[in-house]
């Protein structure tokens, strides 16, 4: 449904330059189709079912192909660890039709580009001024579905609301929080907020 929302913006755009010649559902299949039809510019879903974008990137291996990444995730961790894996971009999902048609052709045209709050994580990388390899070895230890739980709890999300918002059982968001804290060695959901925001994942 939400790729069938996208390839609509797209094409719906009066004088659209984007021609769209393939879909992927996974991993997998999105390697084999870049392969297969070598399009100039990629929109990589981040958190993609079988190892996320960051995995096509590194299947797909050197190219001429330019990457997009399109993510609800604006989280510190997810931006910095997919331009490290070689994307050209990264714009979340609140992007506009007309936005999104520019960053595509802008990413076909050789520039980086970044939804504005996005570039402050990037810059602030490459100064220092974030522990990415504190924040990427902390959250490996977490499943993506653990990551989901533990942002919407640091935010202050009721485990009704997390339940309802990733459609699964409020026994089950229990479940994760308790493997969240374990492994990140926390004791509270409080301990947990302050972890989160001191590592810009909120």
């Amino acid at each position: 449904m939400f790729r069938a929302g996208v390839r609509a913006e797209l094409l719906g755009q009066p004088g659209s330059p984007v021609d769209i010649v393939g879909e992927a559902e996974d991993v997998s299949t999105a390697v084999a189709a870049i392969r297969t039809h070598q399009p100039e510019v990629v929109l990589l879903d981040v958190h993609l079912p079988g190892g996320g974008g960051v995995e096509v990137m590194r299947q797909v291996g050197p190219s001429e192909v330019r990457f997009l990444a399109l993510s609800v995730s604006d989280a510190a961790e997810d931006v910095i660890g997919t331009i490290r894996g070689g994307a050209r971009g990264y714009v979340t999902k609140t992007i506009t039709g007309p936005e999104l048609v520019d960053a595509i052709t802008r990413v076909a045209d050789g520039d980086a580009v970044f939804s504005p709050r996005l570039a402050g994580f990037v810059l602030d990388a490459f100064a220092g001024s974030i522990e990415v390899a504190a924040v990427d070895e902390d959250l490996d230890r977490l499943t993506e579905r653990e990551r989901e739980v533990m942002r919407l709890i640091a935010r202050g999300y009721a485990y009704k609301e997390v339940a309802k918002e990733l459609f699964i059982s409020v026994k089950t968001v229990e479940t994760h929080m308790s493997a969240v804290l374990r492994k990140l060695q926390l004791s509270s959901r409080h301990e947990l907020t302050r972890w989160a925001s001191d590592r810009r994942l909120l």
